[in-house]
């Protein structure tokens, strides 16, 4: 069974765990399979709370799909959205993957 059968099967029996959906995003977009890979980050960032951590990788995966404008969007949402939830960390991540983007 690939990594991925095994996230979609574990996702069959808890499929609100907001890691596995991060997992299997992760997993999709390591098989170029990146429209459903930033769908999934899409259904993740308009959690309650938004799950930060997809912000991030949506963002380098937008860069590395030369969709620059929709990286900075979504970074700079996910900027406010780590402020929001004290994760400083996130904050500074993103921020410097911004810049980068210039």
């Amino acid at each position: 069974m690939s990594r991925r059968e095994q996230l979609e099967s574990m996702l069959a029996d808890s499929p609100e765990d907001t890691f596995l959906r991060y997992a299997l995003a992760m997993e999709l977009e390591n098989e170029e399979e990146h429209e459903r890979s930033l769908e999934m980050h899409r259904g993740l960032m308009n959690e309650s709370p938004p799950y930060v951590p997809s912000f991030f990788m949506s963002g380098q995966q937008l860069a590395d799909l030369d969709r620059i404008d929709e990286a900075k969007r979504t970074l700079q949402q996910g900027i406010i959205q780590a402020e929001d939830q004290g994760d400083l960390h996130a904050v500074a991540e993103m921020r410097s993957f911004l810049a980068s983007l210039d």
